[in-house]
């Protein structure tokens, strides 16, 4: 009973996770446009009210809309009006207290993980953390600037350590180069490690070895 159990479980397992984190995001983009059309019975007259509460119990049309949304925006991203506007619109949000400070911030993270020319994680690595003779997979992010970096004596590293079984949440450390083991393994494969909490190891090739760190990365 027990062998049958288990191996049901590997079965439907990754599907429900899968559907899981579909629902989630497809829930998500709903809720924008309900949100939207919620916002819109304020501006529009009292005649379309029953028309808007008509769209939001049309199931899928929040997604569907959404996502024609996004296309749509990142084609009037792409051209040169769609820039100078977008330029114009984070100038102004730019001279807003508090607002700036939020916008900017995930407005540079975002160009960081999400652009083409992007490179969020630039390879995996091990470092000892949380204490020592403990290992974990990380990834360097960079090199420390600003402030940080004139208060560190020597070379340094921007290290994200991810979360089990969630990697979108994690720590950042500031490392020196010395402490940081780099691994020969891909970003991706290093990403199933930790989600799978190391159940899914990388394949081991004979012929592949732990590469040095680059000394490109700034």
């Amino acid at each position: 009973m027990k062998k049958y159990l288990l191996a049901g479980l590997l079965v439907w397992l990754p599907l429900a996770v899968t559907i899981w984190v579909l629902q989630a995001v497809l829930g998500l983009l709903n809720g924008v446009f309900v949100w939207l059309l919620s916002g819109s019975q304020v501006v529009l007259p009292a005649a379309s009210q029953s028309f808007i509460e008509m769209l939001q119990k049309i199931p899928g049309l929040g997604v569907i809309v959404m996502v024609i949304g996004l296309l749509l925006t990142g084609v009037f991203a792409t051209n040169i009006f769609g820039q100078w506007a977008l330029r114009q619109g984070h100038r102004l949000l730019n001279k807003i207290p508090i607002v700036k400070s939020i916008y900017s911030s995930v407005q540079q993270v975002s160009d960081t993980l999400f652009s083409s020319s992007g490179n969020a994680f630039r390879e995996a690595v091990l470092v000892q953390y949380p204490l020592q003779g403990a290992w974990t997979i990380a990834f360097v992010t960079g090199k420390p600037g600003g402030e940080a970096a004139s208060h560190l004596s020597g070379d340094y590293l921007s290290i994200y350590v991810p979360t089990t079984p969630n990697p979108t949440s994690g720590f950042f450390l500031m490392l020196r180069r010395s402490d940081v083991i780099p691994l020969a393994m891909s970003v991706d494969d290093a990403l199933k490690y930790v989600i799978s909490m190391g159940v899914v190891a990388p394949a081991t090739a004979t012929d592949r070895a732990p590469l040095p760190l680059r000394n490109s990365i700034g």
